[in-house]
């Protein structure tokens, strides 16, 4: 088998999420033959000369000449037009808790119809999700769900939104942009799960369809960004920014790693941050690390550690701090600012009690805002 056959035994092999890297080895020589990708023309691109394009959808700006990908791998420049190869292309579709996403202050105790394609842009080392982040869209099993489908089957399924999850929805900007479109028609929000690896116009123009956005702040140096998620701080943090002044509602997760993001004047600096930049009423979620992918040499995260973050992150202010990946932790629970009551009570991803009246504290009447209806 010469290089080219070779390359188009790699390009139809497929990938069956969960099965790993070993099971798509085996299968590269038997499998010939381009699978049934999308050609859709991307959004946020400029043609250049000689058939070269710029991407602008996120901060890498991947110049790109004739058939060749973005960094992302699903996104590519056919002979001077860029395409999304994985439009209307779900890898992975299920019905989840909206709290494991999680979202705490968006519609407690309901379900999210969760959604994903192929591809990232940025490569975490810990990623928990690297089977369909970390390949390409010819590597993962995957099937036909148009936007309108996709907010029919959440109508279908009686989730109340949709979530863009478990990859990074960035890198299928058109795909989940026109769903959420379809699926505000039906009544259905729109949830976005990102890493905040996302140019300002692309994001501003998200923010106009859907809901509540998720970012996923790794850290809080260059230095972590660049060793760690091969990505960079400062385009997150202007994406928190961009968020928080949005009608979007914003709720950052920090996944606390053992001796790589855990230090204390770290966390305090990041949390002053929130409070200043964000605002003292976005919850920020403390969450547990567990081995796994390319950092399975460091030990799950100390319970010590997290209700440290999470005192330091309440001291500087922030009025809604969580504790993540730890089942039944009191911190799981929201309490109201104003008398100190659990408004809701969880349990991992249940909901034991809510004791809000049109998104206020029951006891004292205080204020808790959120998306509660």
């Amino acid at each position: 088998m010469n290089r080219r056959s070779f390359l188009r035994g790699a390009a139809g092999a497929g990938l069956a999420v969960g099965a790993g890297l070993p099971a798509l080895c085996a299968r590269l020589a038997a499998q010939t033959g381009r699978p049934n990708l999308s050609r859709v023309e991307a959004r946020y691109y400029v043609k250049l000369p000689d058939r070269e394009i710029e991407c602008r959808l996120c901060p890498r700006l991947c110049r790109l000449g004739d058939k060749e990908r973005g960094y992302c791998g699903v996104r590519e420049n056919q002979g001077g037009v860029y395409y999304t190869l994985v439009y209307g292309k779900a890898c992975s579709l299920n019905v989840d808790p909206i709290e494991k996403k999680p979202f705490f202050h968006v519609l407690p105790g309901t379900t999210a119809l969760s959604m994903a394609t192929a591809g990232c842009n940025v490569n975490c080392k810990f990623c928990q999700n690297w089977e369909i982040s970390q390949v390409r869209a010819e590597q993962v099993e995957h099937f036909d769900l148009p936007p309108e489908a996709a907010a029919a089957k959440a109508v279908s399924a009686g989730c109340p939104s949709i979530a863009y999850t478990y990859s990074e929805p960035t890198v299928f900007f058109e795909y989940m942009y026109d769903t959420a479109l379809q699926a505000r028609r039906r009544g259905v929000r729109s949830l976005v799960v990102t890493g905040g690896h996302i140019n300002p116009e692309p994001l501003a123009d998200l923010l106009a369809v859907v809901d509540a956005v998720k970012v996923d702040l790794k850290g809080f140096t260059e230095g972590f960004y660049k060793a760690y998620v091969r990505g960079a701080l400062k385009p997150v943090l202007e994406a928190i920014r961009t968020v928080a002044k949005s009608e979007a509602w914003l709720e950052i997760v920090y996944l606390v790693i053992p001796t790589l993001n855990d230090r204390p004047e770290d966390i305090r600096e990041m949390a002053r941050w929130v409070g200043n930049e964000a605002g003292a009423d976005v919850p920020l979620h403390f969450s547990r690390f567990h081995p796994m992918y390319l950092m399975k040499n460091l030990p799950p995260t100390p319970l010590s550690t997290l209700e440290a973050a999470r005192e330091t992150a309440l001291g500087q202010g922030l009025r809604f701090v969580y504790i993540g990946n730890v089942p039944g932790h009191e911190a799981e629970s929201t309490y109201c600012p104003g008398c100190g009551q659990a408004v809701i009570k969880r349990v991992g991803y249940s909901i034991e009690a809510v004791r809000l009246k049109k998104g206020k504290c029951a006891s004292c009447g205080t204020a808790i805002p959120g998306i509660w209806a």
